[in-house]
């Protein structure tokens, strides 16, 4: 399939390694601009595309998606479906109507509890005894639309918000 791929965090890059080593067409990989990190405060990539860059990947770098040239950019890549992992950004309507299948979130939370950012974090401050893993057709909201597929795993009493990513992140690859 002609796939476009849009994450950030190093949570994305398992799902975008597996669409690589499954044979899929990335047309384009979507990221948040770099950032200004460490002392010297230089220019740094996210994950994604630092690791989209080393796959020989077309890498963008929106500031924002709402200006009319960067969603005829986006529709003019003719994917079949877009894949979004902790993208970052609302996607307008335009964009999630550009696919031919429109666009896949995949979030870490057991949707609905825990919509929005930082969904690991969330659960275990709760003291949730569970979380998974949800693919979900995305509709205008934020997190919203019908959950295709959905995976739980149990959260250890211990399990630290880095080991619980880990294993969410490789869960949904």
């Amino acid at each position: 399939m002609r796939l476009i791929f849009m994450g950030s965090p190093a949570f994305s890059v398992p799902v975008l390694e597996a669409l690589v080593a499954a044979g899929h067409e990335i047309v384009a990989v979507y990221t948040q601009p770099p950032r200004p990190a460490g002392r010297g405060k230089k220019q740094r990539p996210c994950a994604v595309h630092a690791r989209a860059l080393a796959l020989t990947l077309d890498v963008r770098h929106p500031a924002s998606l709402k200006q009319a040239e960067e969603q005829a950019a986006f529709s003019a890549l003719r994917a079949d479906a877009a894949v979004v992992v902790a993208y970052g950004l609302l996607l307008p309507q335009e964009l999630l109507d550009a696919p031919t299948h429109g666009c896949l979130n995949i979030h870490a939370s057991l949707l609905p509890r825990w919509r929005g950012a930082a969904p690991i974090h969330r659960a275990i401050m709760a003291g949730d005894r569970e979380t998974g893993i949800c693919i979900m057709q995305m509709e205008a909201g934020l997190d919203t639309g019908p959950v295709l597929y959905r995976e739980t795993i149990s959260i250890a009493s211990d399990e630290t918000t880095a080991a619980l990513q880990e294993r969410l992140s490789d869960l949904g690859a």
